[in-house]
């Protein structure tokens, strides 16, 4: 991306800001201004125009000089000093202007008044000519019946762009409004029944020209080559260059870029890629689908309206016809046909046999099934298994603990000497010791001197200032720690 699509845009600052609506007011009238074709506005017509509405009354020319500074510091308006109707060196020293909008205030003026005409919902339709128009232009762009000039060439291109995204646009809006929260409720209502044809067949016919026209068209862009889309693209970059331009103008090769670029789209629009279907499939799925969904609503509808409709005729044909049965087999009979069979079993199989639809239920293996109560708080009975004893082995895990502990405290006392346990003189050391001694040292530099598991108390004796480091070996590797000793003083466990 480039540096100008991240930046801030300072033209649209009016739109939502302090005073939105004196801002809004002033561009609204020099936006009408340019419109009619009056490039150049004056304060004092700005001012007499803003005064007729009532949401103006008690503005003055004073604020009115400083909005318009504001639009112009907001790249709103350009100034034009108005040297003409100077009549001494004062006036030309006041700086009368005249004022333009700018391109950007222009477009978003347009984009306003565009906006204000869509209202809240989605509008849009699916005519099958765009297709017609599409394929038109697109065979007058790859393949003319005659050679077209650049001009010619460049029109071309012109109205395909416009063709497809005109079509894009209208598809998507208007799928869309049938989407809609308050189409829904619209189509849940019994007046929708006489529109459901209306809108089945509006679909189907859109549905039927996207299937006739693209068919037409995936040959025409499967038809085209590289080469001959790299002409193509060249004539139109040539045709946009040598029209004089004042200003900023893009290269050759951007010009390019953006061909392709557009090109590209549209044939991945109505082809699709490698990895993904076509956004013409997708609108075709979409369009019946919505034809599925209309005829369910219509005919759900349908089914609530039979509901309320009084059957007494049907009932009454009915009873005639089974006062006229001369037996009960006979009688058993329509009833059957009318009513359905009576008293039916529904069987049940899990893993049949054979995938044979022809084969009897009769000959199929029966499945074994075990029912359950259907009442509250029923539970399966379990086996009810005694408790066992495991007294003995928590005794001989327990002995086998307080082993391992004297063990570990006979090691831990043999350590000192002399009244201390000099790190830089201990033997190498089993896990147990080593997790011992250095939660020793962990807790004595919070709080010294400690209580141990031994029953003894200890302190932590090491210089802070020595950069020495010594090695502590262990059976699971070795530790680089600054000398330290703990001096033992003797307790009572």
């Amino acid at each position: 991306m480039l540096d100008q699509d991240l930046r801030q845009i300072a033209e649209v600052t009016y739109l939502n800001t302090d005073n939105t609506w004196r801002y809004r007011g002033i561009l609204h009238f020099c936006y009408k201004r340019h419109e009619h074709m009056q490039t150049y506005v004056y304060p004092e017509d700005i001012f007499h125009e803003l005064k007729k509405d009532e949401h103006f009354q008690n503005y003055t020319f004073e604020q009115l000089e400083q909005d318009l500074k504001m639009l112009v510091e907001w790249k709103n308006l350009i100034p034009h000093q108005e040297t003409g109707r100077s009549k001494s060196i004062a006036d030309f020293k006041k700086k009368r202007y005249r004022y333009q909008c700018t391109p950007y205030t222009v477009e978003i003026e347009r984009m306003v008044e565009k906006l204000k005409s869509l209202g809240e919902e989605f509008s849009g339709s699916l005519e099958t000519t765009q297709f017609d128009r599409i394929l038109r232009a697109l065979r007058d762009f790859l393949q003319p019946e005659k050679p077209l000039t650049e001009a010619e060439l460049n029109q071309t291109w012109l109205d395909l762009e416009h063709y497809f995204h005109t079509l894009v646009q209208n598809a998507s809006d208007y799928l869309a409004h049938l989407k809609s929260a308050k189409v829904e409720e619209r189509m849940q209502t019994t007046a929708f029944i006489v529109y459901k044809d209306r809108f089945t067949q509006y679909l189907q016919t859109f549905v039927i020209g996207l299937q006739r026209s693209a068919q037409r068209m995936e040959k025409l862009f499967k038809a085209s080559s590289s080469d001959l889309e790299a002409e193509l693209f060249g004539r139109l970059a040539d045709y946009q260059l040598s029209i004089p331009r004042l200003g900023e103008e893009k290269s050759r090769e951007e010009y390019l870029e953006d061909f392709a670029e557009s090109f590209t789209v549209m044939k991945e629009w109505f082809m699709g890629t490698a990895y993904r279907d076509s956004e013409l499939s997708a609108l075709s799925r979409e369009t019946v689908d919505t034809i599925r969904r209309i005829t369910k609503f219509a005919q759900r509808l349908a089914e609530q309206h039979q509901a309320f409709r009084s059957r007494k005729a049907e009932w009454l044909r009915l009873a005639e016809w089974f006062s006229q049965v001369e037996s009960k087999a006979e009688a058993d009979e329509l009833s059957a046909i009318v009513f359905g069979p009576q008293g039916g079993r529904h069987f049940y199989a899990e893993n049949r046999e054979s995938d044979d639809m022809r084969s009897h239920i009769i000959e199929e293996t029966p499945t074994v099934l075990e029912l359950k109560p259907r009442v509250a708080g029923y539970r399966e009975r379990q086996k009810q298994v005694p408790i066992k004893e495991h007294g003995a082995a928590k005794e001989k895990a327990r002995q086998e603990y307080l082993v391992r502990q004297q063990k570990l405290a006979d090691f831990m006392n043999g350590l000192e000497v002399d009244g201390y346990i000099d790190f830089a003189d201990l033997p190498v050391l089993n896990r147990e010791a080593r997790q011992m001694l250095l939660g020793w040292v962990a807790r004595a530099l919070h709080r010294n001197p400690v209580r141990t598991e031994l029953g003894s108390t200890v302190e932590l004796i090491y210089d802070k200032q020595d950069k020495r480091r010594i090695v502590l070996n262990c059976e699971d590797g070795s530790f680089s720690l600054p000398p330290m000793k703990f001096r033992l003083q003797k307790g009572t466990s």
